[in-house]
């Protein structure tokens, strides 16, 4: 009786072990976000964008082969708002910074334009296609 109890028990360990380390290796579907003050109008993908905005990126969305960043005007006290653009963005690691992060470049004829960003403690910058369809 004792040894069908023992067995019993470890079988039901064993599957615990099993499930937890299953959970644990399964991939989630990560949505990272931010909200980020543009002081100066900026050439996101070809779209011209100034003001309060909300980047997210939708690590599903990219699995799934659809525009993974969205940039959205957001309204204080009120959240997100319409989407200004969105586009596929190319992935690129390197060192985590300890807030978000907005790389520009100076167009000689024009405004900024958002070449990559990246999120807090996220080992991930986004490359950001100078125009739609880029990449």
């Amino acid at each position: 009786m004792q040894s069908r109890i023992l067995v019993a028990t470890l079988a039901l360990l064993a599957s615990l072990v099993v499930g937890v380390a299953a959970t644990k290796s399964a991939p989630d579907p990560v949505r990272k976000w931010a909200i980020v003050n543009l002081m100066e109008p900026t050439s996101i993908a070809g779209m011209f964008v100034s003001g309060s905005v909300m980047f997210v990126h939708d690590d599903a969305r990219m699995a799934r082969g659809e525009p993974c960043t969205g940039v959205y005007r957001f309204n204080p006290g009120q959240g997100p708002a319409e989407e200004i653009v969105s586009f596929h963005c190319k992935p690129r690691w390197g060192r985590a910074p300890q807030k978000f992060t907005a790389s520009t470049a100076r167009d000689p004829m024009g405004p900024r334009v958002l070449t990559e960003f990246q999120f807090a403690a996220d080992e991930e910058a986004h490359r950001v296609p100078d125009r739609l369809n880029k990449y």
